[in-house]
């Protein structure tokens, strides 16, 4: 069984979401906690933490540096209504496996727990691996919620324009997307067309007075 933790101020919601991780087979919630101190405080003999972003005492990032910063290897999914380019960013600086944005459905939460479920299987059978392993290896998590992308492209990078056009108040350019995600315009512009073409983003026309009409994207409602 996979030992989990699950951190969140709101005591609701911790309850909601122990209850979806108890309903993954393979899963067992090992203890809950609502507030940073709580969640360090109950670390020893968990594999995963699902740990909320906003608590009261100091933030779900800050507590992914000070394990880190104490040597504990506990993988960490955050689970946040944080949707920030910044903060997503930190997050996979410091180790976070996945992202899951609030608020999600107990199918989103199970995608990535199978996923998560698999890799953990994976990576206790030890070994050496190949590139292609490798690359799937790093993959698995970030792909379980962009499935089919295509040869030479990065999940990761995915999710990054993915969490920019989410996190906006309306209609992004490339050119916009490109500097809230930190990347270059050309490479937006390559991971916008794919999502585009595959649904889950949507292309419209801002006509101005003169020259080619500018094209602004939005996340697609349910994708």
């Amino acid at each position: 069984m996979i030992e989990v933790l699950v951190v969140d101020d709101d005591i609701r919601v911790t309850q909601i979401n122990a209850a979806y991780v108890s309903r993954v087979p393979g899963f067992r919630v090992a203890a809950q906690a609502h507030s940073a101190a709580a969640a360090l405080a109950a670390i020893e003999c968990v594999d995963l933490i699902l740990l909320d972003h906003y608590m009261p005492d100091r933030n779900g990032l800050s507590v992914v540096r000070e394990l880190r910063r104490l040597g504990h290897r506990t993988d960490v999914i955050m689970v946040t209504a944080a949707r920030d380019v910044a903060t997503v960013q930190e997050a996979m600086r410091h180790g976070a496996l996945q992202y899951l944005v609030k608020p999600f459905t107990y199918a989103g939460l199970r995608t990535k727990l199978e996923a998560y479920a698999a890799l953990h299987q994976t990576l206790e059978g030890g070994g050496e691996a190949e590139q292609g392993d490798v690359d799937r290896l790093f993959g698995a998590l970030w792909a379980a919620g962009e499935p089919g992308l295509p040869k030479g492209h990065s999940p990761t990078t995915a999710e990054l324009v993915r969490q920019a056009l989410r996190g906006a108040d309306g209609p992004l350019s490339a050119q916009e997307i490109a500097e809230s995600a930190g990347m270059s315009r050309q490479t937006a512009q390559r991971y916008l067309k794919l999502l585009e073409r595959t649904g889950r983003v949507r292309l419209t026309l801002r006509y101005g007075e003169t020259g080619r009409p500018e094209h602004r994207y939005t996340w697609a409602t349910g994708s």
